[in-house]
């Protein structure tokens, strides 16, 4: 068990992992892949578990001489997510982030920013504790 929210690692696919992210969608997945993948990680990604449904409430049953109950739609699909972890299980992405120990493909280190894909580059000319904006 993680002793904080920070540093996880459970078992996937039967191989102890350290787990970057839960609940990603297939994007995010190839995304994070490929960073990992450029920095000598073995990644192991399964599909996350279907969220827990609440139990259905019984029908009430139709009266006599009315029209029977409409049926309810089947309910949606789940989301196809996927829990995304790597065979290091001491990895811990926020650790990795800050301090530097990750790169991104164009060379530069990967920022909180690039990780988040909230940049398309990653830019690490200008810190974290100083960037405004």
């Amino acid at each position: 068990m993680a002793i904080n929210k920070n540093h996880e690692f459970e078992e996937l696919d039967g191989v102890k992992c350290g787990i970057v992210e839960k609940n990603v969608s297939a994007e995010r997945l190839q995304f994070l892949k490929s960073i990992l993948e450029y920095n000598r990680f073995t990644v192991i990604a399964v599909p996350s578990p279907a969220p827990k449904a609440a139990p259905a409430k019984p029908a009430a049953a139709p009266e006599e001489g009315t029209a029977a109950a409409v049926e309810a739609p089947p309910p949606p699909p789940p989301p196809s997510t996927f829990t995304v972890g790597v065979t290091d299980y001491t990895f811990n992405p926020t650790n990795a982030i800050y301090g530097r120990l990750l790169k991104a493909p164009n060379g530069n280190f990967v920022t909180m920013a690039y990780w988040l894909q909230k940049e398309t580059v990653s830019n690490d000319s200008i810190p974290y504790y100083e960037f405004k904006g």
